[in-house]
């Protein structure tokens, strides 16, 4: 069968007969996906960027309804065709389609490309600023080259290279789009493409707004990172990954925003596990096995005291970890890792509490995993136990007393969010005042009484954090129009005559 063509420049090319190429698996049964996918050669990763320079100049030239035309457009396409979408990607990554594709990733995903075309229209993402008296003007705006869009394995959706929130703050921003499918759901990305491509069509948007490639090589990435034909790079993924993105694009100047790997602590106080301890362990237990653990915000890393009520919870906690099946997982490598990162912490000396039930059933499927260590031996080998265990597996550091917690606190690793549970009577609140700018500086999100997992699409929220949790510590992922941001250059305007300003700088 021959390989699937990419998006280059307005049109579907066929990939070289002699490409490398790849299928995608479907988790749920573990079987190879018989459509294949190219890998892109240097010559094609050059004439997504030749035609991605020409269609940003051309983009340059058009009124900003246009985008806001299309991000609405292709927003209804992917409701018209969301069982479709829905039953494409359930194939290739083993989610369900009710209700989390179709009742909730899909309507989270043109919900956001709607609220990225109000922004466009409104003008409010540029920020303008006048000084009358000065004669000084400015504002954000594009950087006049495309931007390269690479999304993850876990939401094939919401945060897509073809439709995501990097995407929708991107085009919003006025750039042409060169997207990267992730390789666990080719497929998806293809569709979208197609409807992507439809909608800028119709909004009569350059042919090369939307473009799309599947993978490519190490060496061809690290070119097209450094690039300084791109104008930025939006990634949300692995550490590993984002490093080498980051790595990249530095040598050639170019803002890479990463959203990569974290752990999210959340620390439950003493005054809270006296009240609740119990109820605290199954809201936990909930929130890490949701999704089998597979989400960037999962709470990979619980902060307590030594005491009664803490061994209660652990005890709660381990039984619901116990009874809990191994779900399907995203990838066939990702139950392997998940199991390489568990071994990785008993090697380091955790406890492993519990394991959840074995599955005997074909696919990937991630066994739960629930581990303890004393505060003392974390803040002896802080680096040994933060590694990130991507599925539903976390980490319990009992620490001796207030003391040697705020010493835990001290030695954490950067993180999107940062979660406190203190007693309704206020018994936690002097802790509470000593740890949390501890923790805080080092997250994005900070939550109280509350679990990290779920991410609202709010012009508050912020879903990044200091590096290397996120690229940089000032931006979101998450919430327009902050995200849109991003992807924009600041120009003053100094002494420019009236008639020759942005609308948006007149008086």
């Amino acid at each position: 069968m021959s390989a699937q063509p990419m998006l280059i420049n307005g049109e579907w090319r066929a990939a070289s007969a002699d490409a490398a190429t790849f299928s995608p698996f479907n988790p749920a049964t573990g079987e190879k996906l018989t459509a294949t996918y190219p890998i892109a050669s240097a010559a094609e990763i050059n004439d997504l960027l030749d035609a991605g320079t020409v269609a940003a100049q051309e983009l340059r030239a058009l009124h900003v309804s246009k985008i806001a035309d299309f991000l609405n457009g292709y927003a209804d396409a992917i409701d018209a065709a969301s069982e479709e979408l829905a039953a494409i990607a359930t194939s290739e990554t083993g989610l369900p389609v009710a209700p989390r594709l179709t009742a909730v990733e899909i309507p989270r995903t043109t919900g956001q490309l709607r609220q990225a075309a109000g922004a466009a229209q409104s003008d409010e993402w540029t920020n303008p600023v006048i000084d009358a008296a000065n004669n000084l003007r400015s504002r954000l705006e594009s950087l006049g080259k495309p931007v390269l869009t690479i999304g993850p394995n876990n939401f094939p959706f919401a945060f897509n290279g073809i439709a995501g929130g990097d995407f929708a703050a991107a085009v919003a921003a006025g750039h042409p789009i060169i997207a990267k499918a992730h390789p666990a759901h080719p497929g998806t990305s293809q569709r979208l493409a197609e409807l992507a491509q439809g909608a800028a069509q119709a909004a009569g948007l350059p042919q090369a707004m939307i473009q799309l490639f599947y993978h490519m090589d190490p060496e061809v990435g690290a070119s097209l990172c450094g690039d300084t034909r791109l104008g930025a790079i939006g990634f949300t993924g692995s550490e590993a990954t984002g490093r080498k993105i980051k790595a990249a694009a530095d040598v050639a100047g170019i803002p890479a925003y990463l959203e990569m790997s974290s752990i999210n602590p959340v620390a439950f106080l003493p005054g809270v596990m006296q009240e609740k301890a119990v109820a605290l362990a199954d809201e936990f237990a909930g929130s890490c096995l949701l999704g089998v653990g597979q989400f960037c915000t999962n709470p990979g890393l619980i902060l307590t005291v030594a005491g009664e009520a803490t061994e209660t919870f652990i005890t709660q906690a381990a039984q619901g970890f116990a009874g809990a099946a191994s779900g399907v997982m995203l990838t066939p490598e990702l139950p392997k890792h998940l199991d390489s990162g568990v071994k990785h912490l008993t090697d380091q000396g955790a406890e492993l509490l519990a394991r959840g039930v074995e599955s005997t059933e074909a696919g990937a499927r991630g066994r739960p995993a629930l581990l303890r260590i004393a505060g003392a031996a974390f803040v002896a080998n802080p680096n040994g136990f933060q590694n990130e265990m991507f599925g539903p597996a976390s980490l319990i550091v009992v620490a001796a007393d207030e003391a040697e917690l705020l010493a835990v606190g001290a030695q954490l690793h950067a993180s999107l969010t940062c979660s406190f549970y203190t007693a309704a009577d206020g018994a936690d609140d002097a802790l509470y005042d000593q740890l949390l700018p501890i923790i805080a500086q080092k997250s994005g999100r900070i939550l109280n009484d509350k679990m990290p997992t779920g991410v609202a699409v709010s012009p508050a929220m912020v879903h990044g954090g200091p590096f290397p949790a996120g690229g940089h510590p000032g931006f979101t992922a998450v919430g327009i129009p902050a995200s849109l941001r991003r992807f924009g250059a600041l120009k003053c305007y100094d002494n420019v005559r009236a008639s020759r300003l942005p609308a948006s700088l007149r008086d």
